[in-house]
């Protein structure tokens, strides 16, 4: 019979064993980590800066030409020249090579924003196995465009993103500009495929605002699942105060909802109160925050995936019917209790 201290030997071996089997919460954050993804990732944050004549500038776009025509917005000047001309200025302004070292001090050699693609792109390719990875494009701009996404190609304008700290920001609301910091760089690409009609599907005729809710409910419940490390804040924007508030006051906002006939209404008016950019819902409160239908219809999209564990994620994306996840989330009955 083992003695009593070879008991206690054999079981802090065996609490070691199960402690180092444990999976890391960055292991966790890959829903199927034996899945690999060829990332194909180039930075351009270094050629734009270099660039000293009216030909580089040509050279340049000839050899970028999604970079041309889709970020720099080609097709928005009456000719080449002035198109040439206006990013020739900007690209030499002295104020570009401070932007260079600020992006540089935040994003570094970009490796945290590959390893956060590379996890991403592993979790789509779970659900979706003929998933193809888009390329991926970094530059700075002078803060012109932020991101572009694409079934083949992202690009990301870095120096939009860098953070309150930074001397150079886009011009823009308060409220806006805190969701373009380096942390929602990926979520906001993760939302852009989300939304996409490719994995998203809905009822073009369904015009109503609780369509529109359920519909960026959708791409929410997509974009979390394919960075589910990543704190709601960086998809939704919210402060964590907002955030907190929003689910501690859920059905005061329902029962506005409900009360102003908002979930079947048509109007433009309504839709700009619930959905559309704006610092506050001030017609539910002072400290209701923006887009409440938003937050509210991906509240309803998890409990419905949540009541339905039969429905997978690719499943659930293919729904039209967003009365169908309302009456299946059971939402109503949730928040009431």
């Amino acid at each position: 019979m083992p003695s009593t201290k070879n008991k206690i030997l054999f079981f802090i071996f065996i609490v070691s064993i199960l402690v180092s089997c444990q999976p890391t919460a960055e292991d966790k954050c890959v829903i199927s980590p034996d899945i690999k993804v060829d990332l194909n990732f180039k930075s351009f944050e270094d050629s734009v800066p270099s660039i000293r004549t009216k030909k580089d500038v040509v050279s340049f776009l000839s050899h970028h030409p999604e970079l041309r025509d889709i970020f720099f917005g080609r097709g928005n000047f009456p000719n080449d020249s002035a198109f040439i001309n206006q990013l020739f200025n900007k690209f030499t302004h002295p104020a570009f090579d401070a932007l260079l070292i600020e992006t540089k001090k935040v994003f570094g050699d970009s490796r945290q924003l590959r390893e956060e693609f590379q996890k991403a792109f592993a979790n789509i390719k779970h659900y979706y196995p003929n998933f193809k990875t888009p390329r991926i494009e970094t530059v700075i701009t002078g803060c012109e465009t932020d991101i572009f996404v694409s079934d083949s190609l992202i690009v990301i304008g870095l120096d939009y993103y860098l953070g309150k700290k930074a001397k150079y920001r886009p011009f823009t609301h308060e409220y806006i500009l805190r969701r373009y910091e380096k942390n929602f760089v990926v979520p906001s690409a993760l939302l852009l495929l989300g939304i996409d009609i490719k994995y998203n599907r809905v009822n073009m005729g369904d015009r109503t605002v609780l369509a529109d809710m359920i519909a960026y409910g959708k791409a929410y419940y997509f974009a979390k699942h394919m960075l589910p490390c990543a704190p709601d804040s960086a998809f939704i924007g919210y402060s964590q105060r907002e955030i907190d508030g929003a689910k501690a006051n859920q059905d005061v906002i329902w029962k506005k909802l409900i009360d102003d006939e908002v979930l079947f209404s048509t109007t433009q008016q309504m839709k700009q109160k619930y959905i559309s950019e704006r610092p506050k819902t001030v017609e539910i409160g002072n400290e209701c925050p923006g887009r409440i239908g938003m937050w509210v219809g991906w509240q309803i999209v998890n409990e419905y995936a949540n009541r339905n564990p039969q429905v997978s994620l690719p499943e659930l994306m293919q729904i039209t019917d967003a009365q169908k996840i309302l009456r299946g989330s059971k939402y109503s009955a949730q928040v009431s209790q």
